[in-house]
């Protein structure tokens, strides 16, 4: 499926070059094509530098909070709640806690961190599968919340703006945190009535219902301000987070007797090797996406809806962030290389760059993770877990779009 989308860039690039020089008369265009991908090759390598940064750094704060037992205590908190929902899942087994260290890498932004600790997850709920070739209702679950993505503090996203000059990397967290919710929200609705698992069970509502008034509570507060307002504490909050988990992590770690610096650079070791196997699929989808915008096609193509969505008489600044929402469920190196590719064309805190940072940080891609996660214990049949992610999946680009209307129209 990759393999497919990056070959039909490139050709849908050609096709569009030899269009506008045998009609147009532009015969420059290969050279400007050409040049793209020498550009976005040394672009990738600049983004490149400062993700490996933000990867080490991260996941040496994570293995802090690991050894700290911050993971174990999540995996109790929340075993009551998955014992509901996964109820084929034993009291204890190490799937919960692999669970739930997934779910703080999506958490913490770090997408290419979490696999792997999914991964493991999905193995160890594939030993309780009574039939291997096919997805069990934990396993579906388990997918379609990842690829929905419940990203609380989407540090990569921050970092991506900041490589990109934003004078506020953290703009877009408040808008991130809405879309996001709004994603896992419909993923865990839709798998519910599917699987009918019982929402309203006590223990269920216990965990869903103080959840929905603090997000209703705080929307609520939301509205009553103004776009300067929300934009500014969006800052606020999301540098104060951001720092805070920081403190956290390591105030906890030092009461629990956790050699911190040992375990940071345990940690940072393991982000170092994460980071360096991501280069080639950068520099790959950039140098793609760089020749699609070069030859003119990526534009027309962005026309054509331009004026679909005038002429229903909407708001047209939310087009320019389309392809990252409609490569995402395909390829996240591909929506990220046309985020980074938004951000420089348009300006980094532009309305379009501002819509197609909240798109990416709001989902996951859902074709990827369905391929990889299943593809890793021999999964065939995955039964209704495509539909119920990509709904998750739209249900974020949705909100992406119309709460940033909401914090920067």
């Amino acid at each position: 499926m990759l393999n497919g989308l990056w070959l039909g860039f490139f050709v849908v690039a050609m096709v569009s070059a030899l269009a506008q020089w045998l009609i147009g008369g532009n015969a420059g265009i290969f050279a400007a094509m050409v040049e793209s991908i020498f550009a976005m090759a040394k672009l990738s390598v600049e983004v490149m530098v400062l993700l490996f940064g933000t990867l080490t750094l991260w996941l040496g704060f994570l293995r802090i909070a690991e050894k700290a037992g911050i993971v174990d205590w999540l995996a109790k908190a929340l075993g009551p709640l998955f014992r509901r929902l996964m109820p084929e899942v034993p009291a204890g087994h190490p799937a919960i806690g692999l669970i739930t260290l997934n779910f703080a890498a999506n958490g913490l932004g770090l997408d290419n961190a979490a696999t792997p600790i999914g991964l493991k997850a999905m193995k160890a709920l594939q030993e309780l599968n009574p039939i291997p070739n096919t997805a069990s209702n934990a396993q579906i679950l388990f997918l379609v919340l990842n690829a929905s993505s419940l990203t609380l503090l989407p540090v990569t996203i921050f970092m991506y703006r900041a490589q990109q000059g934003a004078a506020d990397p953290t703009l877009v967290f408040l808008p991130i945190l809405l879309a996001t919710s709004a994603s896992t929200l419909v993923g865990l609705l839709s798998v519910a009535i599917m699987q009918r698992l019982r929402l309203w069970d006590p223990v269920v509502l216990a965990y869903l219902i103080p959840g929905a008034l603090i997000l209703g509570g705080f929307m609520a507060l939301l509205a009553t301000l103004s776009v300067t307002a929300l934009a500014g504490l969006s800052s606020i909050l999301g540098n104060l987070t951001l720092f805070g988990l920081i403190m956290l992590f390591l105030v906890i770690g030092a009461l629990r007797k956790v050699k911190v610096y040992e375990a940071f650079v345990e940690g940072a070791k393991e982000g170092f090797d994460v980071a360096k196997n991501l280069l080639p699929y950068l520099v790959a989808m950039l140098c793609a996406v760089g020749v699609l915008r070069a030859s003119g096609a990526l534009d027309f193509g962005l026309e054509g809806i331009r004026h679909l969505v005038a002429w229903t008489g909407m708001d047209t600044r939310f087009v320019d962030a389309l392809p990252t929402a409609m490569v995402k469920p395909f390829s996240g190196s591909a929506a990220r290389a046309l985020l980074i590719e938004t951000m420089q064309t348009k300006g980094v805190d532009s309305f379009p760059a501002l819509v197609a940072a909240t798109i990416q940080g709001s989902t996951e891609t859902t074709f990827y993770v369905l391929a990889v996660y299943f593809g890793s214990v021999g999964i065939q049949r995955a039964r209704h877990a495509v539909g119920c992610a990509l709904l998750a999946e739209f249900a974020g680009v949705v909100a992406a779009i119309a709460v940033c209307y909401w914090f920067f129209g």
